[in-house]
């Protein structure tokens, strides 16, 4: 996949620039990982934003960036930031912006606004920033609410993007 990264300038609640964009998450690491939340009550999303900051570090060992993007408003956010006190940027994108541009899938449209179990599922998606343009180089779209990558199955792809382009510059 190498579909140029949509662009975005979300409200930011957890560390980093506020308002925070792909071109700030970008300018100083490798990757950037988006993690597509599907709403402020959503247990699943809860745990992975903490799963993920248990193991923080090894995203950055990876020149990675990660940044949590909740469809909710910016107090909403800064609730789950004042929560799980999160090691990266926590953006709030209540208009769904930024989860439109990267295609996260809805389910039953407008019943979505009605009940939470028609609504958004998760997505991840990782931006290569290596390049002279941010590409989106990887993504999941969650097929239920229980659908999404492991911290795992995020840190192996990282790896796997980082030893293509090892492989490609040795055999230059």
């Amino acid at each position: 996949m190498t579909d140029l990264a949509a662009e975005f300038e979300l409200a930011n609640v957890g560390p980093g620039p506020d308002p925070c964009s792909l071109r700030d998450l970008a300018a100083d690491n490798a990757f950037v990982v988006l993690l597509f939340q599907r709403d402020f009550y959503c247990t699943n999303c809860r745990k992975q934003v903490q799963a993920v900051a248990e193991r923080y570090d090894e995203f950055t060992e990876r020149e990675a960036v990660v940044a949590s993007l909740l469809p909710e408003e910016r107090e909403r956010a800064a609730e789950w930031q004042e929560s799980y006190d999160l090691p990266y940027p926590l953006l709030a994108d209540p208009e769904a912006v930024a989860s439109d541009a990267y295609d996260q899938p809805v389910k039953f449209g407008i019943l979505g606004k009605f009940s939470d179990f028609l609504g958004r599922m998760p997505e991840a998606v990782v931006v290569d920033a290596r390049g002279d343009e941010p590409t989106v180089a990887w993504s999941y779209a969650g097929e239920s609410t229980f659908d999404r990558p492991s911290v795992d199955d995020v840190l192996a792809e990282l790896d796997r993007l980082r030893e293509a382009e090892s492989a490609a510059t040795d055999d230059a």
